[in-house]
């Protein structure tokens, strides 16, 4: 599938510590690409430099086939931006938020914006500072769609907000996929991204652990569980073992890309019972990847 976010080795350091350490990967064109880790995991860092706000140390990045720093000026007519913390002038109502911003943009861009703040069900005559948080995220958005982006890039866009407010914005971004929008979006809700992301990427203290759809990441991880009579399988023959739990005759563990048929020839293994093989949640795998990675030298 066709690349739209490419990024090939991007590395930025502030100092002596490593923020992003060499990231590299694709992201297809209408894909919601949930790009998931732990505050500090550099996820903010490599949204500044994806839309064109940090130069990298290494490494390059592309939308849309073009340069994000050497190009980052006329990428943002393609780009919608959600910061974390979005601030306006709060002194303003939404509809002249919108007039202060049409002025560099394009002469669609407030009728766009007026559209999507009735879509939004917001009060285009209501002060800023008196917005919920729910209702002021809802404005940055509608900010960020209003140039009819290509891509939309948003970092932590549901954070301080309730839950159904949350609820509802994270699925609004299935329905901006379905109109040929790609979607990257950062958080570390993991377990409320799964509900709508395509794709997933997987980043700690800089680095990339995995990238992957969901659906390859359901055969990716899997958990094994299961009751052994006299000796315990090797987790070593069955892949790349992340975590090996269990107690007394019960067995568990996590493998990363597993060997298929020695489970399967496990499974047929005499004294192995209560055999069960599932997919990971996006919370679990996180965690399983970050146990793996630890626990190597």
């Amino acid at each position: 599938m066709e690349a739209v976010i490419e990024l090939n080795s991007l590395t930025k350091h502030f100092g002596s510590k490593i923020a992003v350490q060499r990231l590299s990967f694709q992201v297809p064109r209408g894909a919601i690409f949930a790009f998931l880790g732990d505050n500090g995991a550099g996820k903010t860092t490599t949204i500044r430099m994806l839309t064109g706000l940090l130069e990298p140390d290494f490494g390059v990045a592309f939308i849309l086939g073009r340069h994000c720093w050497k190009s980052a000026a006329p990428l943002r007519q393609h780009i919608g931006y959600v910061p974390e913390r979005p601030r306006f002038y709060d002194w303003m109502t939404v509809s002249e938020l919108g007039w202060f911003t049409a002025g560099f943009h394009q002469r669609t861009f407030l009728k766009q914006y007026h559209a999507l703040v009735e879509r939004f069900r917001l009060d285009p005559h209501a002060k800023l500072q008196n917005l919920s948080k729910g209702q002021y995220a809802k404005v940055a958005l509608a900010l960020a769609l209003a140039p009819d982006p290509e891509v939309l890039i948003l970092d932590e866009p549901t954070s301080g907000l309730d839950l159904l407010v949350r609820r509802e914005f994270l699925a609004s971004m299935v329905e901006l996929a379905g109109e040929g929008r790609t979607i990257f979006i950062s958080s570390h809700q993991i377990s409320e991204v799964e509900r709508v992301a395509s794709h997933v990427a997987f980043v700690a203290h800089g680095r990339l652990l995995l990238t992957s759809t969901m659906e390859e990441l359901k055969k990716r991880l899997v958990r094994l569980q299961l009751r052994y009579d006299k000796h315990p399988p090797d987790p070593e023959m069955l892949g790349n073992v992340l975590e090996r739990n269990g107690s007394g005759r019960q067995w568990e563990a996590v493998l990363l890309d597993p060997d298929l048929e020695a489970i399967d020839a496990l499974r047929d293994t005499d004294g192995i019972s209560d055999f069960e093989q599932s997919p990971l949640s996006l919370e679990e795998a996180y965690c399983a990847l970050l146990a793996g990675k630890e626990s190597r030298p």
